[in-house]
């Protein structure tokens, strides 16, 4: 498909945006999970800034699409983008992990205006979104699901029996992207628990698989536009990224899994950003 110069702009701009705040956010609460939100904002972005029918002003529409971020540690990248599209004020992301705060250390459903889905424990967004695209279904609805899962997460043996579930009701309203950054908290994936070849497992389970470069707006959106095209199955996009992208000093390195940075590194990483 063809993007605007004008549309890659105002997403590139966006998506600046938000790995400023992931950085401000987390140096502020003194803890989070900056690698993974950072590897993952580019795909939010493309969803929340151009694809998805959503309505800021009313969060809970019938008829919006819907989007279970699985990794819930990366709550980061969509408090802020969140904020960005307008669902509640800016400041609110300073409180990020305070008591009180709408903005919990993982996404709270009955707390944060736009999110759709609690989640935090990993490998069972999918299952979450299962429900909701079946329920599509079965209601006559023509709103999409989208599902954000880590690469270290596919070693949850959940996400299989959902994707085994995806297949079976025949979910092509149902879109999940793979946030392929290559690390989890302990280290390379390949190493820990590898759940590769990513791709084939999806293909053997009766998934449509698309490759894309997880930073790259036009091979995002076209993969979307794909998945829309697919009938009678679920559609997973397998985003090559790059943890902590757009902090170099933090770009695949696994310590910045579930460390904030201090007030000086963060100025680092503003600096750049």
């Amino acid at each position: 498909m063809q993007v605007s110069k004008e549309k890659l702009e105002e997403l590139t701009k966006a998506a600046r945006k938000v790995r400023r705040s992931i950085i401000e956010m987390t140096a502020e609460a003194g803890s989070g999970h900056p690698g993974g939100s950072l590897s993952c904002a580019d795909i939010l972005v493309a969803l929340y800034f151009h694809e998805m029918k959503v309505d800021p002003q009313n969060p809970d529409w019938p008829d919006r699409d819907r989007f279970v971020l699985s990794k819930g540690h990366a709550a980061p990248a969509l408090y802020a983008v969140l904020a960005e599209r307008g669902y509640f004020p800016k400041e609110e992301l300073k409180t990020l992990r305070k008591i009180n705060s709408i903005l919990q250390g993982h996404p709270d459903m009955k707390k944060t205006p736009g999110v759709d889905m609690t989640t935090g424990s990993l490998g069972q967004g999918l299952s979450a979104a299962n429900g909701m695209a079946l329920a599509g279904k079965l209601d006559g609805k023509s709103y999409r699901v989208y599902v954000l899962l880590g690469d270290g997460e596919l070693e949850e043996g959940q996400v299989w029996e959902a994707a085994m579930a995806a297949a079976h009701y025949k979910l092509d309203n149902l879109t999940a992207f793979v946030d392929h950054n290559g690390l989890q908290i302990d280290g390379p994936i390949v190493q820990v628990m590898s759940p590769e070849i990513i791709q084939e497992k999806f293909r053997a389970f009766g998934w449509h698989v698309i490759d894309v470069d997880g930073h790259d707006f036009e091979d995002i959106l076209r993969a979307i536009e794909e998945a829309k095209s697919i009938k009678e199955k679920p559609t997973v996009i397998v985003a090559k990224t790059v943890k902590g992208k757009g902090v170099p000093f933090m770009e695949n390195q696994v310590d910045w899994h579930g460390k904030a940075p201090s007030k000086e590194q963060a100025e680092e990483a503003l600096k750049v950003l």
